[in-house]
């Protein structure tokens, strides 16, 4: 009898654990909407640039602004560490797919977005038994503006 209820007593615990990780996790990953937005300009060639660095779960910068039509060029790596994080952004309405492994190299990742709009990007990896990466706060936001 004292056994199940130590279990029971591990259970709750448990599921009270797992909901104060959620709430902290929906909480970072809507600081984004909070921060000012890094704006991208376009260079002399027209083309906007912007330096794009993924690391112990966070982006910098976690904001972007970007203008419609203009192509955008993401110069993306991630810090030194053993941890693997990608890059996905993905949005049918703005036309963007894009999942791409963040190595210590710079990686350039071009699109063009067409309509204005917002999309969350983030880190896709997850190891076993953890939340994900984006569930840490590795995520942010690509705005699209005219």
């Amino acid at each position: 009898m004292v056994i199940d209820e130590r279990k029971k007593y591990r259970k709750i615990m448990r599921v009270g654990m797992l909901m104060v990780a959620a709430l902290i996790a929906l909480a970072t990953s809507e600081a984004w909407a909070n921060t000012a937005p890094y704006v991208a300009t376009p260079d002399g060639d027209g083309v906007q640039r912007i330096r794009l660095v993924g690391g112990s779960y966070f982006f910098e910068p976690e904001h972007i602004q970007v203008k419609a039509g203009v192509p955008v060029e993401l110069v993306a790596s991630r810090e030194r560490g053993l941890v693997p994080h990608n890059l996905v952004i993905q949005s049918e309405v703005l036309g963007l797919d894009i999942e791409e492994e963040l190595e210590r190299e710079e990686k350039v990742i071009r699109f063009t977005p067409q309509v204005p709009g917002r999309v969350v990007f983030y880190c896709g990896k997850k190891l076993w038994f953890l939340p994900s990466h984006r569930n840490r706060g590795m995520s942010g936001v690509l705005e699209v503006v005219e």
